[in-house]
């Protein structure tokens, strides 16, 4: 048993709250002495948000190496430097102080000179960043998540503040800002030197939006500056990403040419809107989408390009945020024309109970169980019903919330998974039991 896992159990919980951010803190800073401060010797871009911090990521990643930087890169997804990036394989986002710094020192040993960093609302609570020099904070948006850890939205937010706090400290601190989301101005308070972006609002915007299923092109504009923007990830929410990845640019002194060029040169994401071609005659779409807000982005979008059925996949993980679940039900429900509902992360928690309440906000939606609402306990089976369902080459199957990760918690244990691969095994032997 560990020392952390003891103490939690011999403290009060209340009292644990307190001090646990206390003792994370301490040995971050600690720990980051212990590397010879690793992230001092690069410049730190460092992303948070409920949504879209990955894909931003990856943009940002994308765009300063085809300016020719060395850049590291830490997301949910993958971690490592240049192209050598290797898949992240715990389902943790900003890992424990220890791992960080050992993977920072990794880095700044390669020769990064770049650092972007994809920031949690937890790391940020327990202050697990102690040592990391904030340069540039971004802000995707912030919505209804991870409140079985922070006990209010107000907390919450708090947290995901503080990313713009610390940059504010830094000499050379600027913000990035989504002026779209409700909360802007909490975060423009914490960032005096800050740049604003939105499809609706704010100093950079979108204009003369042309979406396709495959890409976007639009024009990106503040002040008397424009940019012609390809972008190869599909989606309203990624046209926001892209714009957040330009402002980065712009304010840390990229040409025009060298953000257009970066931004298009992104071609994918894995278990980002990521599609499956195994032969099949429906669409699939493979993506990480977990909280509300995802879903109606994601799905609303996916509901405007889709001629036949939508067919929607998901389940919510245990040791969660119990309250998103029917949630997330009544927003599938509302696009979705059918629903399979199954396992993800479920861990020590009765996965039937996670699956009554996403039933029961889907049937606020109008859904029927059997009907066009099915629950299968087993994620591979359910698969299986889910492509089943489609037949038109109008219809799409989306699958939600596992993306790009290749383990699935359950109450015995860890087991591998991929996602990708299990729609591909399922769609050769529908197509076997055809022939």
């Amino acid at each position: 048993m560990s020392i952390r896992t003891l103490v939690k159990r011999l403290v009060p919980r209340r009292l644990f709250r307190i001090i646990e951010p206390i003792g994370h803190g301490i040995e971050a800073t600690l720990i980051s002495w212990r590397y010879g401060r690793p992230a001092g010797h690069m410049r730190v871009i460092a992303i948070t948000g409920t949504n879209g911090k990955t894909t931003t990521a990856y943009m940002i990643h994308r765009m300063l190496r085809e300016a020719g930087y060395d850049v590291a890169l830490m997301t949910t997804v993958a971690y490592g430097v240049n192209d050598d990036i290797k898949p992240q394989i715990a389902h943790m986002t900003t890992v424990s102080a220890p791992q960080l710094n050992k993977r920072l020192a990794e880095f700044r040993n390669a020769g990064a000179t770049w650092l972007v960093l994809e920031v949690t609302s937890h790391a940020l609570a327990q202050h697990r960043i102690n040592g990391v020099p904030i340069e540039v904070a971004v802000l995707t948006n912030i919505t209804h998540e991870h409140l079985d850890y922070h006990g209010t939205f107000a907390r919450y937010l708090a947290a995901k503040r503080r990313l713009f706090e610390l940059a504010a400290r830094h000499p050379h601190g600027h913000g990035i800002i989504n002026a779209d989301d409700p909360n802007a101005d909490a975060f423009v308070a914490a960032a005096p030197s800050h740049t604003s972006y939105g499809l609706e609002k704010g100093a950079l915007r979108a204009y003369d939006i042309d979406a396709a299923a495959d890409k976007s092109n639009y024009t990106a504009r503040i002040g008397d500056e424009t940019y012609h923007i390809t972008c190869h990830i599909p989606g309203q929410f990624n046209i926001a990403n892209s714009l957040a990845a330009i402002a980065v640019g712009r304010h840390i002194g990229l040409s025009r040419t060298q953000i257009e060029q970066g931004i298009a040169a992104l071609d994918h994401v894995e278990g980002r809107m990521s599609t499956v071609d195994a032969g099949q005659a429906f669409a699939v779409v493979i993506d990480f989408a977990h909280t509300p807000d995802s879903f109606e982005r994601l799905l609303s979008d996916l509901r405007a390009s889709t001629d036949g059925k939508l067919i929607a996949l998901f389940g919510s993980a245990g040791r969660r945020d119990e309250a998103k679940r029917s949630a997330q039900g009544e927003i599938a429900g509302k696009y979705c024309d059918e629903l399979v509902l199954t396992e993800e992360d479920d861990r020590d928690i009765d996965g039937q109970l996670i699956l009554d309440q996403i039933a029961s906000g889907a049937e606020q939606s109008g859904k029927l169980r059997d009907r066009d609402m099915f629950i299968v306990p087993d994620r591979t089976e359910a698969i299986r019903v889910a492509l089943s369902r489609a037949s038109s080459p109008d219809d799409c199957v989306v699958l939600l919330g596992k993306g790009h990760e290749k383990t699935i918690e359950r109450a015995d244990g860890v087991y591998p998974w991929d996602e990708a691969s299990e729609v591909r095994a399922a769609i050769k032997a529908q197509l076997a039991r055809r022939t």
